[in-house]
């Protein structure tokens, strides 16, 4: 089991499924995960990259470069295996051609203590749901526009 993940202390677990088009993807990603992974707000449980190519064929893809894939490997380097051939399957299959895409899996340790604490006092999240980024830009210009 990964350091410091037990039933008790784990917070709650996101999976992000983040498309490139073109099959562009230049590696700037990987920092930033770091950067999350080191100051704790998340723990890189598991992550793959896929690409779907011109006649919709899937692979799994090995990142070539190697700083990059020296910091990804960095990033996960528990053997915590959440991702299924299925799920892989499944986020391929949302793929226009020609495309690839980083499946991540994080644990969101930053909340944590807060997910015990629910679980302790026998809460139960009813809803969990992200604003889309359009949403948020949308409220934020109307703010602007009433001052």
């Amino acid at each position: 089991m990964p350091r410091g993940l037990t039933a008790d202390t784990v917070g709650p677990v996101d999976v992000a499924v983040v498309s490139f088009d073109g099959n562009r993807f230049n590696g700037e990603v990987a920092p930033a995960l770091l950067d999350l992974q080191d100051s704790g707000t998340v723990r890189i449980l598991d992550l793959t990259f896929i690409r779907k190519d011109r006649d919709g064929a899937v692979a799994v893809v090995e990142v070539t470069d190697s700083e990059v894939a020296a910091a990804f490997a960095r990033a996960t380097s528990d053997e915590f295996d959440l991702l299924s051939e299925e799920d892989l399957a499944a986020a391929a299959a949302g793929l226009p051609p020609e495309t690839s895409a980083l499946v991540v899996v994080w644990e969101n340790t930053w909340a944590a203590r807060l997910a015990a604490a629910l679980r302790a006092s026998h809460g139960e999240v009813l809803l969990l749901e992200r604003i889309p980024r359009d949403e948020v830009l949308r409220a934020i210009t109307a703010l602007d526009e009433e001052d």
